[in-house]
């Protein structure tokens, strides 16, 4: 019986892919770049995620991708734009949209009477507090865990030691980490010796060798797995 949810945000509990659009689309206007074309915004996300899955192998510091994937993609597109400035105001901006994946705060409002609800989470301190406290989910789970304080990023083990010396010992079959990145949530789960559920809406097929105890479509399914 799972008596202990790890909760990824961006992608799981709420629309990521939004909130990197319209931040990206402030930022061009705050700083006169001219119009942010879909194909743009989709080359961002393309240097963006490569650059933060070198981060979960340990190949760069958070502060040096937050910088270097908009120092690519401004040279990439000619734009003369200083990438340290555009980043700090960038992180702001991404609180400012907020927008649930499916009926994610319906869900962890449910749950909280049933069972324990933690957020994990490896974007930035700024970034995510401001998500957390304007869409009310920080007051819905009983704590949260941000990997700019903790020291350490998803999947390290040190992220999750981290995390269990502070929820208290629990029995590590009943945890489970929900989210909706292979290479971090769920990588991390299965470094952590935890349950694994993989938020999976498009129907992703290769689990890159990870063993996942759960695959849902639907956050809704959450409620029976936690039944089960």
């Amino acid at each position: 019986m799972i008596k202990v949810i790890l909760w990824d945000v961006d992608g799981t509990l709420l629309d990521f892919n939004l909130q990197e659009k319209n931040a990206m689309i402030k930022g061009f206007k705050d700083y006169s770049l001219g119009a942010l074309t879909e194909e743009m915004l989709k080359r961002y996300s393309e240097i963006n995620k490569k650059y933060w899955e070198d981060l979960e192998k340990g190949l760069y510091k958070k502060n040096e991708i937050l910088v270097k994937r908009f120092d690519d993609f401004f040279k990439e597109y000619n734009l003369v734009c200083d990438p340290i400035s555009f980043n700090k105001d960038y992180q702001v901006n991404l609180g400012d949209t907020i927008c649930f994946m499916e009926n994610a705060y319906e869900i962890v409002k449910d749950l909280k009477v049933k069972v324990k609800q933690y957020i994990v989470t490896n974007g930035t301190y700024q970034a995510q507090i401001h998500k957390l406290t304007k869409s009310g989910l920080i007051n819905l789970v009983d704590d949260y865990f941000i990997s700019d304080t903790v020291g350490f990023d998803k999947p390290n083990i040190e992220f999750f030691n981290y995390v269990f010396e502070r929820i208290g010992k629990n029995n590590k079959d009943e945890m489970l980490i929900v989210g909706d990145s292979l290479t971090s949530d769920m990588q991390g789960g299965v470094n952590a010796k935890i349950k694994c559920c993989f938020y999976n809406p498009n129907g992703i097929t290769d689990y890159k060798g990870l063993n996942i105890d759960y695959d849902i479509k639907s956050l809704n399914d959450i409620k029976k797995i936690i039944n089960m």
